[in-house]
């Protein structure tokens, strides 16, 4: 699944392509979950932000067009102007722009999602109105992490995946960030100095991979190609193989449904 820096590298891109553009044209998938993208039409491209792993557009009329790209969602520029007419079993969204580009949803497991909202109305989704805060923003730091991981019996590792520790943390950068921490992704409590390591450890692998065009394994894809993050990555995906800390061999195992690998010197409980 696209985490905050494949995201956030698809925003910066995206926005350079369709600020202050027009949508002259909308259509979607039948699906419920993509039908809003037809809302769309008609409307000016104002702003586009991130939230976590959502992109949001500020339109003209006071509403926000919030996409999610689930676990193989592209958003895609096609230029000249997209021949329709040439069926594309995997689009589920897509806007004609006032240049005759169209900007184009592509998701092939279906898992991604399209609303639009009122601005700043974000009550029909709960995981992005209940998020935590950003990990880049200046008042997040150890304390704050500690206050709000303090009492919950969930693993540490889970709660970073859960988005209300802090925002756009998957799978991935949980690993990386727990295994640069020397946090083992079991612990279900940890101190203030470890929550200090963990925020420094989450803003340095996010960093590194936004500065890498992000993480691509399979899907993935940004406007221009693929990320290079997944050449640099030091634990995630890695069990069997050595640790380049020291030499142990990394390790695999399930926590609360999800594939975790770490090392088990390095990240010792």
């Amino acid at each position: 699944m696209p985490e905050l820096p494949e995201v956030e590298t698809i925003r910066r891109q995206l926005e350079c392509e369709i600020l202050k553009r027009t949508v002259v044209q909308a259509g979607s998938h039948e699906s419920e979950k993509f039908r809003p993208a037809r809302d769309v039409e008609g409307q000016r491209f104002m702003a586009l932000r991130r939230r976590g792993k959502y992109l949001l557009a500020e339109l003209g009329n006071e509403t926000e067009l919030i996409v999610h790209l689930g676990m193989t969602g592209q958003l895609l520029i096609e230029n000249p102007e997209l021949d329709l007419s040439v069926v594309d079993e995997y689009m589920r969204a897509w806007w004609l722009l006032d240049d005759r580009r169209t900007l184009v949803f592509r998701d092939v497991r279906r898992f991604g999602r399209i609303a639009v909202v009122k601005k700043g109305d974000y009550s029909q989704i709960p995981t992005l109105l209940h998020m935590g805060p950003e990990p880049f923003d200046l008042n997040f730091d150890g304390d704050e992490l500690w206050r709000r991981a303090r009492g919950r019996r969930q693993r540490i590792k889970t709660q970073l995946l859960g988005q209300r520790l802090v925002a756009g943390v998957g799978n991935i950068y949980a690993d990386e960030a727990l295994f640069q921490a020397g946090l083992n992704p079991s612990l279900r409590s940890i101190s203030r100095r470890q929550a200090q390591r963990l925020v420094d450890a989450i803003r340095a692998v996010l960093s590194q991979a936004l500065a890498r065009g992000g993480t691509t394994l399979r899907d993935y894809r940004n406007l221009v190609g693929e990320g290079s993050n997944q050449h640099h990555l030091q634990c995630y995906g890695r069990a069997g193989q050595e640790c380049f800390a020291c030499g142990s061999i990394l390790r695999a195992r399930i926590i609360d449904a999800r594939s975790t690998t770490w090392c088990p010197t390095c990240q010792r409980r």
